[in-house]
């Protein structure tokens, strides 16, 4: 992640648009990038998109992931250990023998 991370800042660096990133503006760009990649799929059968639009859905997702280490740098999370955080909070919101096959919401279990 570093690695990726590092090349994302250089690239905005070398180009002088870290002016234009602050934390709404990112937060902006991360969504609008995350609708794109949703509007793949409206109104299509996922198994179409997936096996018709796969380069777009990889780019999108990289985009996607752009802005989420792009903005974990300027605000100084480390994204690998939040990540690793949030994954603890969600065992104990869905325990494997309440959520094991189950879509509903912790709350609803």
């Amino acid at each position: 992640m570093k690695h990726l991370t590092s090349k994302i800042v250089g690239f905005r660096d070398q180009r002088n648009w870290g002016q234009f990133h602050n934390a709404k503006d990112l937060a902006i760009s991360l969504s609008l990038e995350a609708s794109e990649l949703l509007e793949l799929f409206q109104w299509k059968r996922s198994e179409d998109v997936i096996k018709d639009k796969k380069e777009d859905i990889k780019d999108e997702l990289s985009d996607v992931l752009y802005y989420v280490l792009l903005m974990s740098h300027d605000l100084g999370i480390n994204i690998e250990e939040a990540l690793e955080s949030k994954l603890k909070k969600n065992e104990k919101k869905y325990p494997v023998d309440k959520a094991y096959g189950n879509n509903k919401k912790y709350s609803e279990l």
